[in-house]
């Protein structure tokens, strides 16, 4: 039994002609797949796709921290993403919902303070805490980072029709549960 990727709901497609017909970055310079012929050959195939995603995705995001501000590296942009989708926190909550050691946090949001892109005021529910939050300045630079991140993402899927689209939302849901988080 030969195994299909669907590609339209109404005509199943070899995985190979599939991948060639994918808008992955750089696709034209990677070597070309053999075509798959049983299961492990099709997981092998996923797994080169899913690092080729992941490559493309690390590198947008490194081009979208670039835009936030050229001078900070990639995690203040991660920062300056969660303070604009989360809102005001403290260093420690941010550490711990960017995957960032303490001390990495303080050294990025003090030097994003620098550059008033955050600002810092006292816990007004602890006076001993300090609260960042991003500026106007900063909020601004993240939505302008975010709009041409935006913009690239709409580029590489602007030919899909919404069948793609829903098909492959739902695969990549169906993918990401049952991904388990390592234990802390």
């Amino acid at each position: 039994m030969k195994l299909l990727f669907v590609h339209y709901i109404d005509k199943p497609v070899e995985p190979t002609e599939f991948m060639k017909s994918s808008k992955i970055p750089a696709a034209a310079e990677r070597r070309a797949a053999p075509d798959p012929v049983g299961r492990e050959d099709l997981v092998r195939a996923l797994g080169r796709e899913l690092g080729a995603l992941l490559s493309a995705s690390r590198a947008l995001t490194t081009q979208s921290a670039a835009n936030f501000h050229p001078d900070l590296p990639p995690a203040a942009f991660h920062i300056a993403w969660w303070l604009h989708s989360y809102g005001p926190a403290k260093s420690s909550r941010l550490a711990l919902e960017v995957g960032m050691d303490r001390s990495a946090t303080s050294r990025l949001t003090a030097q994003m303070v620098s550059l008033g892109l955050m600002s810092a005021s006292s816990d007004p529910h602890d006076g001993r805490g300090v609260v960042f939050k991003l500026t106007a300045r900063g909020e601004s630079r993240v939505a302008s980072a975010a709009a041409r991140k935006g913009q690239e993402f709409n580029e590489r899927i602007a030919d899909w029709s919404d069948t793609d689209l829903m098909g492959f939302a739902a695969l990549l849901h169906r993918f990401n549960n049952r991904l388990e988080l390592p234990a802390e």
